[in-house]
């Protein structure tokens, strides 16, 4: 078992919930990682739905409060089946207290891969041995129990936030895989779609940037190695921005991308 596989970890009731617990170690801040609240409740949804369904196709969620260390039920209700795909509404809660409530629609990702008639191409990033590791990360991130289970190599075009220097370009790149050798699976990239600094601390936003509404797609299975992640924005109004992602594994193919809408606060 990895410590991804222990963090998602479900034991299945009668009544068709699940019962999680969320760790720590899987925190930043005094949250624990929206993204592995999706991971968890794509594994339940997998296990409620057709056995042939096994991988997120789409997950479209929005956070109603931070997710907090401690015991969680994720409670799956399959809408639809079909030949090729399955549909279903998952709500994670604790002690009553709604976290996430998504919209999943889970399939086979590899009979959908190929052929590919069109994709983003993998931009260049640098190479993984000049990057630099989140252990450099400002003491705010550092101790964050989730950067601790993420190999995290950030290229250092995109850092100077890190040193009261934001670019205000908006964007971040990094290459990223469990700190375990765990490789990524399909259910793991939606973990690694929101495992990065948030990309409005490029532009100089300070503090906690919650998620209010994310939409992502898992568009094959990763190939063995570290990913290469890239997050931008375009858009920030009062306080609100988007934040895209885009996930190429180490064959440079597009496997996972996703775009949310998040709140940060900018100084004066």
């Amino acid at each position: 078992m990895s410590e991804f596989d222990d963090a998602t970890a479900l034991t299945a009731h009668p009544d068709g919930t699940y019962s999680a617990t969320l760790s720590d170690d899987w925190s930043i801040g005094d949250a624990v990682n929206g993204g592995l609240l999706m991971s968890l409740a794509a594994k339940a949804v997998s296990d409620a739905a057709a056995d042939h369904h096994p991988h997120p196709l789409t997950f479209s969620a929005v956070f109603l409060s931070p997710g907090a260390p401690g015991a969680a039920t994720v409670a799956p209700t399959v809408l639809r089946t079909g030949k090729s795909m399955s549909t279903a509404e998952v709500v994670v809660s604790q002690d009553g207290t709604e976290r996430l409530r998504a919209l999943v629609t889970m399939g086979d990702v590899s009979a959908q891969a190929e052929p590919i008639r069109k994709q983003t191409r993998m931009p260049a990033f640098a190479p993984i041995e000049e990057c630099i590791a989140a252990d450099n990360a400002p003491p705010s991130l550092a101790q964050a129990g989730l950067l601790k289970r993420l190999d995290l190599l950030m290229d250092p075009e995109t850092v100077g936030w890190a040193m009261g220097q934001p670019s205000g370009d908006g964007e971040m790149r990094a290459w990223i895989r469990f700190a375990d050798g765990h490789e990524a699976d399909p259910v793991a990239l939606l973990t690694f779609l929101d495992a990065l600094p948030p990309v409005a601390f490029d532009l100089g936003a300070q503090g906690w940037v919650p998620t209010i509404e994310f939409t992502g797609y898992v568009r094959a299975v990763p190939a063995a190695g570290p990913l290469a992640v890239r997050l931008r924005t375009s858009t920030v109004t009062g306080n609100l921005l988007e934040e895209d992602a885009e996930v190429w594994d180490s064959t440079g193919r597009l496997v996972a991308q996703s775009r949310q809408l998040a709140s940060a606060r900018f100084p004066s």
